[in-house]
């Protein structure tokens, strides 16, 4: 069973910076779509960004030129890096892993990791 572990958010001012982490374990990671999500209190959960196994990336409009995602299929992880941020950016980020085995898909969550952006 695959699992993810998310960290490194928190608390950050407004025009700041935070670096999220997702370590994957317990299945193949390399051949792996990775996204991150994010819900914000009373929305819905959105897509902010996807890096396919060949490492090509999309980003939500809204996140655009702040945010980049990157993986290491070294260490099994990806990697969220998030600049210039808004207080609308304040959310639990998720990420979530897709592919397929035997013929199969396979989705798994991560728990979150809060991100809070205020002065």
């Amino acid at each position: 069973q695959g699992q993810l572990v998310e960290a490194g958010g928190g608390l950050v001012q407004p025009g700041g910076s935070l670096r999220l982490s997702c370590a994957a374990s317990g299945f193949t990671f390399s051949t792996s779509v990775m996204h991150w999500y994010r819900q914000a209190p009373g929305k819905e959960r959105e897509l902010v960004a996807t890096i396919t196994s060949g490492g090509g990336t999309n980003t939500a409009d809204s996140v655009k030129g702040r945010f980049t995602i990157s993986r290491d299929n070294d260490k099994n992880t990806v990697f969220l890096q998030m600049n210039s941020l808004k207080p609308d950016d304040t959310a639990v980020y998720y990420c979530n892993a897709r592919g397929f085995k035997f013929f199969r898909q396979y989705v798994y969550w991560g728990q979150g990791t809060q991100v809070t952006v205020s002065s």
